[in-house]
């Protein structure tokens, strides 16, 4: 049976794909990991050797990234995308978004940002354009961007590993029925914030990526996803889920029922009652 969407007043999502009641506020969850930028080696401590892009950045941390190692001006990778020569799919209209894959970079001699980025995006195609990617998209009646850009919304949205599978599952249930995404981490890219949470006013900017105001999936990745996100995209764990909300560490919660989703926010909000944490609204 086809589930209707709530409305935005009675119920919204918060960061990492959790569905809050937008009396009791959003929930602010997640923990920052400090992951290294540079690795040195070798006698020369000033000078870097590798560059290190985490899963889950946007491109223009990985363009501020680039100028830091290369120690250029600031917006200089970023100026440099449009003469990069990159191979992006037709979809992305130049946009790297998503397709400068996490991993770790050897830096040459006399490296450039076209080279790093080129490199990134080369190796993201041969990640993405493989059988079991291009397949498992297909199964899911994608194609390989749509696949790239559900991966990277279960990168920004998952707490865990093992939180990813079903929150794919959660992304292809609402689209599935008609209902918006309500990503606050979708809302978030559109204001160019990583910070926790959107409010009310948040979910009212105009935006292609709102997913609370726009059906369907963003028109772009919104982050470089890592391979457990892709495979977490092409392979959803089974499930009706419709909501989830993180109530602590290590214990998020998935429904279809919205009357039980309800009571897993209380259970959220009354802890954070307890803290003095306020409630965002």
């Amino acid at each position: 049976m086809q589930t209707n969407t709530p409305s935005r007043s009675t119920i919204r999502l918060t960061r990492r794909g959790r569905f809050a009641l937008a009396t009791l506020g959003a929930l602010v969850a997640g923990t920052a990991v400090a992951v290294p930028l540079l690795i040195m080696k070798g006698d020369d401590e000033a000078r870097p050797t590798t560059l290190v892009i985490p899963e889950g950045w946007r491109a223009g941390q990985v363009y501020s990234a680039i100028d830091k190692t290369l120690d250029l001006p600031a917006g200089t990778t970023k100026k440099s995308v449009a003469k990069a020569d990159l191979k992006l799919p037709n979809e992305a209209e130049g946009n790297p978004e998503g397709y400068l894959f996490p991993a770790t970079y050897p830096l040459e001699d006399k490296p450039t940002p076209q080279r790093l980025l080129s490199r990134m995006v080369d190796t993201a195609n041969k990640k993405f354009n493989g059988a079991p990617i291009a397949a498992g998209a297909q199964r899911n009646a994608m194609n390989v961007y749509q696949a790239v850009t559900v991966a990277s919304i279960v990168q920004a949205e998952a707490a865990t590993k093992a939180d990813m599978g079903k929150i794919a599952r959660v992304i292809f249930n609402r689209l599935e029925r008609g209902m918006p995404l309500q990503m606050d981490s979708t809302v978030n890219y559109a204001l160019g914030r990583s910070t926790p949470g959107a409010t009310d006013a948040d979910t009212q900017v105009d935006s292609p990526y709102n997913s609370y105001q726009r059906m369907g999936l963003p028109p772009t990745p919104i982050d470089s996803p890592g391979e457990d996100a892709v495979r977490a995209a092409i392979n959803p764990t089974p499930g009706d889920w419709l909501y989830f909300v993180t109530v602590r560490p290590g214990d998020t919660r998935f429904t279809a029922d919205l009357a039980e989703h309800q009571r897993n926010v209380a259970e959220v909000e009354a802890q954070r009652e307890k803290s003095g944490e306020p409630a965002r609204t």
